[in-house]
């Protein structure tokens, strides 16, 4: 699994990091920072935060 966050459309919400908190993180100034492979056991949290992106900015490929 490959994660892609379009950050021209990501406005640092936050919601991604409640649905997968061990694949999204904000950092010290509040952007958005994430793991772009993480481990495919993460993939139910992962498409969650890919749902609750206000913006749609979180895409899963592969």
């Amino acid at each position: 699994m490959k994660v892609v966050v379009d950050m021209n459309k990501c406005q640092d919400h936050g919601q991604c990091v409640f649905a997968a908190p061990d694949v999204f993180q904000l950092d010290e100034n509040g952007r958005l920072a994430y793991v772009s492979d993480p481990d495919d056991a993460l993939v139910d949290e992962v498409e969650e935060a890919a749902d609750v992106c206000p913006l749609q900015a979180i895409r899963i490929e592969g």
